[in-house]
């Protein structure tokens, strides 16, 4: 089984402000988080497949606990709330399909995978897909 725990810090990232611009997130406000973004700190614990995911900006904290296979409620990036459905894609990457809990918008699903010594977050509004690598602290 794959180990995502650790404290993670982003060393690229990709496209994060057209997929804010999919998701309709103004310009102003997209300057803020992507300024705000562009140097999240991540803290995974993991548990076999039960995980725990802080992710700490200047301007923003969320932190979600899900279990591989079981439904849970979070926030799209551009905070709505959904439910959110993860399982193993393959034995090292997490896929998560978001589902809106009312209203619409783009479909949404985010992956994490680990690739060597780096974590990639893939977040996919439509068929936009925004790319950030983290390498551990």
């Amino acid at each position: 089984m794959p180990n995502f725990a650790g404290t993670w810090k982003m060393r690229s990232s990709e496209n994060f402000d057209e997929l804010l611009k999919v998701l309709g997130v103004n310009a102003m406000l997209r300057k803020v988080a992507v300024a705000a973004a562009s140097k999240p700190l991540v803290e995974i614990r993991q548990d076999g497949d039960q995980f725990y995911i802080k992710t700490s900006t200047t301007v923003r904290t969320t932190e979600i606990n899900f279990k591989i296979g079981e439904e849970f409620e979070e926030e799209t990036v551009d905070g709505r709330k959904c439910k959110s459905l993860p399982n193993w894609e393959n034995e090292n990457k997490i896929y998560c399909k978001q589902t809106l809990l009312s209203g619409s918008g783009p479909k949404t699903h985010w992956t994490r995978e680990l690739v060597n010594d780096e974590l990639i977050l893939t977040l996919v509004a439509n068929d936009v897909v925004c790319t950030r690598i983290y390498v551990k602290e």
